[in-house]
């Protein structure tokens, strides 16, 4: 007879650990989240300034999952996308893409969600399952599977051994580390600055994707007559932007935002992000499984980052579902092998897909700019093309676990 802390543990509470948890106690299994991260400050408006896009199958998932109405009161409707190309103070180009929502429904194409907002809904909802045993503050200073369990001691020198651990712990993660699986990664040589401006004319839910030379320059809609701005730039010049005092600040804002929502106002904390792509080899080891930045990080080019970490937490909660219902072990190697093949391709595809979207529109080859203008034009122009790429960016093409397609597990 085995002796078990837990049937799961995951380790790191962030947006993608966190929802493991939770569909995993939807699951019927015993839950315990493990993050380093102090919930006071995960939560506070200073620590971190991102907005995440939110596809509307990750919406479905929220509302399966019971969290919808809570999240849903700091969430823009993301009803048109626009993508354009240009240069800095010289504006757009005049071929464009535009994907309009009511083109394949009644749904938005997704929401914006700040990840403030998003962390107190999900540290809510852990606190108050009764599956799950949130510790935070805490650490895990070893990590080592055995034949028939996973083993971990805590910061505070406590012991647990779980069925399975989920390695939930980011682009540096330990657990990837401690299980020895190898990752391929490169930089771009680009650094994401991230703020936040209040624009005096209403947004209409429209986001836009406007690439220059640098890389893309996102305007996000926010709620509020606010939008929160992913600039990429060159490494030293992101520095030296970054160093500015507000009115020259301001001045670099709105040569690249330009004035289509009226005056602009940059609002309080500037971030900055090293963007670059990795992908771990593999996504289990013994009595391990990874998910989300644990098992890929990619370009934030096209706001797809946190819904592929949301896709392995459906398509793992349902394998392990579906393993419970058999009485099985869920921790076994071919029940982890089910949600490898299940996700890695879909990962690694999108993975280059971005990387070769970036690389084609982040310089400023003149026959380039143009093959790469009549492509965006053609594809605007081919309706079931448009719609297929809107279907892709809402989560809604291929295989969908139950959790994206919004029914309970």
């Amino acid at each position: 007879m085995q002796n078990y802390d837990t049937d799961v543990a995951v380790v790191g509470g962030g947006l993608a650990g966190a929802t493991m948890a939770l569909a995993a106690a939807q699951a019927g299994l015993s839950v315990i989240v493990v993050d380093s991260i102090d919930p006071k400050t995960a939560t506070d408006a200073a620590f971190d300034g991102r907005v995440s896009a939110i596809a509307f199958a990750s919406c479905r998932m929220f509302e399966a999952l019971g969290i919808w109405p809570a999240l849903a009161q700091d969430a823009q409707p993301i009803n048109d996308i626009v993508v354009t190309d240009g240069r800095v103070r010289e504006g757009a180009a005049p071929l464009f893409l535009h994907f309009d929502h009511r083109e394949i429904g009644d749904e938005p194409l997704g929401h914006l969600i700040e990840n403030r907002h998003s962390r107190v809904v999900l540290i809510d909802a852990l606190s108050s399952n009764s599956n799950i045993d949130y510790r935070a503050p805490m650490s895990i200073t070893a990590a080592a599977p055995d034949l028939h369990g996973y083993n971990l001691t805590l910061s505070d020198g406590t012991s647990i051994r779980t069925r399975l651990a989920i390695g939930a712990d980011g682009r540096g993660s330990r657990m990837r580390a401690w299980a020895g699986i190898k990752t391929i990664q490169w930089g771009y040589n680009q650094t994401g600055i991230v703020t936040t401006v209040h624009h005096r004319d209403d947004h209409h839910g429209i986001a836009q994707e406007y690439f220059l030379p640098s890389g893309p320059f996102a305007i996000l809609p926010m709620t509020g007559r606010r939008a929160s701005l992913v600039w990429t730039e060159r490494p030293k010049l992101a520095e030296a932007i970054l160093e500015l005092d507000d009115a020259g600040f301001h001045d670099e804002l709105e040569a690249r935002f330009g004035t289509y929502l009226g005056p602009i106002e940059a609002l309080g904390t500037r971030w900055s992000y090293p963007l670059g792509l990795q992908l771990a080899r593999d996504y289990i080891a013994p009595r391990l499984a990874l998910i989300a930045d644990a098992a890929h990080g990619v370009h934030p080019i096209a706001g797809q980052g946190l819904n592929l970490g949301l896709r392995d937490v459906a398509a793992l909660a349902q394998v392990l579902a579906e393993t419970v219902r058999l009485g099985l072990d869920i921790g076994a190697d071919d029940v982890l092998a089910r949600y490898q093949q299940w996700r890695r391709f879909d990962n690694v595809s999108l993975a280059f897909i971005m990387d070769a979207m970036n690389r084609l529109f982040s310089n400023d080859f003149g026959p380039l700019r143009l093959a790469r203008d009549l492509g965006l034009g053609l594809v605007n122009q081919v309706p079931p093309l448009r719609r297929f790429f809107m279907r892709q960016a809402g989560g809604s093409v291929g295989e969908l676990p139950q959790l994206l397609r919004g029914e309970p597990l």
